[in-house]
Order: structure tokens, then C-alpha cells, then sequence
């Protein structure tokens, strides 16, 4: 497939998000990739990715093609592991993350995204909580990194970590764990795997069924 440049990168990317908000107009998805680009998207900006066969529009509406929707994944994935690697190992504010994500996103490799994924821990969320399209890393046995961000089955007994996101199956966990104190951000300690998860936060000691555990992921901090 040949290189894509930043105003169809940027186009793709629009389309895409749009897609996941429930909105396929014409209009919506030229608004959506304005934000990003200068001179402001056009109409002939989808009608020539028509032509490049990224994407097909019919009745004012605007659809991926195979291969647009695999370019679009690809930008996606990159935007939104780049905001987690500025949000969880920098720690940088909202709007120094979005900037730099967006620069990112164009210029990541390969080999690199597939790197940040693995050091991140393979996340599968991003820090506003949209999915983060999976890579082949993902999936693979063998990771050449040893992750940064690793979930809390794998974490050390009686290391002192960081939650940096917590991706719970069911909403409601979100806000019993909430109601504990288990929120990105909070420090906790492993004190004990089986039969169940016991966790310290703060001065209060919980334990956590396993397949909660696994939904927590946790990032090594030096004990105070």
C-alpha cells in the first residue's frame, strides 16, 4: 500500500471517530477533520479519497472502504497509544498530550507503535476511555520489551504501584471500585494472589475477585 499524507491520514481518522460516535454525514465527518487540518476539508477532499478507494460516499454519507478502514485503524491505534504513553509515562497535562499524540500519530512506525504498545502494557482503551485498535503485538507469546504498565495479576507481591487505568467488562465495577478508592491515579500495594486479590489503598485493605484483578492495570512506583 502506498504512504498516505497528513490530510488523508487526517480524513481517515475523521471518518473513523465519527463512525464510532454513530455519524457518517458528509457534513459531520468534514467538520470533525476541519479541526485538524488548514485549509479547512472540502467535499473534494472525500471525493478524491472515492477515488484513491479508501472510502465510497453515497446519499451524503461517507464510508471506509477495506482498505481505508485498515489505514484508519492504523492511525487510530497510533493517536491513542501516543496518548497514553504522554498520560501515563510523562504525565502530561490534557492539552500536551493531544498536541503531541496528533504529531505522533503521523510519523510512528510500525515496529515503533507495536514497541509503545508492548511497553505500555497493551492498553486496551485510551485515556478518554475509546478503544485502542489491537496490534499483532497484542496477541504475540514473546514480547521483546518487558511491559511498564502491566495488569495486576502479573504485578509484584508487595510492590508498591501506581493504577493507571482500570478496564472493567461491567460498568458498575467503575463505580464500586470507585467507591473503595481503586481509581486511576490511586497508589496501591499487592499484599496476596489466591485465593483472592488483597490490595492495600491507603489505610484500607481489599480484596478482589480475580477476574476484577485482571481488569486493573498498574504501573511500579517507588514506596514512599
Amino acid at each position: 500500500m502506498s504512504e498516505l499524507d497528513h490530510r488523508q491520514e487526517e480524513l481517515l481518522e475523521a471518518v473513523y471517530t465519527e463512525r464510532e460516535a454513530g455519524r457518517d454525514a458528509l457534513g459531520d465527518v468534514l467538520v470533525a477533520a476541519s479541526r485538524a487540518l488548514t485549509p479547512a476539508a472540502s467535499p473534494a477532499d472525500l471525493e478524491a479519497l472515492a477515488r484513491d478507494g479508501l472510502a465510497t460516499l453515497e446519499d451524503g454519507r461517507v464510508f471506509l472502504t477495506a482498505e481505508g478502514e485498515t489505514r484508519a485503524r492504523d492511525i487510530l491505534r497510533r493517536h491513542r497509544l501516543a496518548e497514553r504513553l504522554f498520560r501515563d509515562v510523562l504525565d502530561v497535562g490534557e492539552h500536551v498530550m493531544e498536541h503531541q499524540a496528533c504529531a505522533l500519530e503521523h510519523i510512528l512506525s510500525v515496529e515503533a507503535t507495536d514497541s509503545v504498545c508492548t511497553l505500555l502494557g497493551h492498553p486496551p482503551t485510551c485515556p478518554h476511555g475509546k478503544p485502542i485498535p489491537p496490534g499483532p503485538c497484542c496477541g504475540a507469546f514473546q514480547k521483546v520489551l518487558r511491559p511498564l504498565v502491566t495488569g495486576l495479576p502479573a504485578f509484584p507481591l508487595g510492590t508498591t504501584g501506581r493504577i493507571v487505568f482500570i478496564a472493567p467488562k461491567f460498568h458498575d465495577r467503575m463505580d464500586r471500585l470507585a467507591a473503595l478508592g481503586v481509581i486511576p491515579g490511586s497508589t496501591i500495594r499487592l499484599h496476596q494472589r489466591s485465593p483472592s486479590f488483597v490490595i492495600e489503598v491507603g489505610e484500607t485493605t481489599i480484596a478482589l475477585d480475580p477476574e476484577i484483578a485482571g481488569e486493573i492495570f498498574v504501573k511500579p512506583v517507588e514506596a514512599r
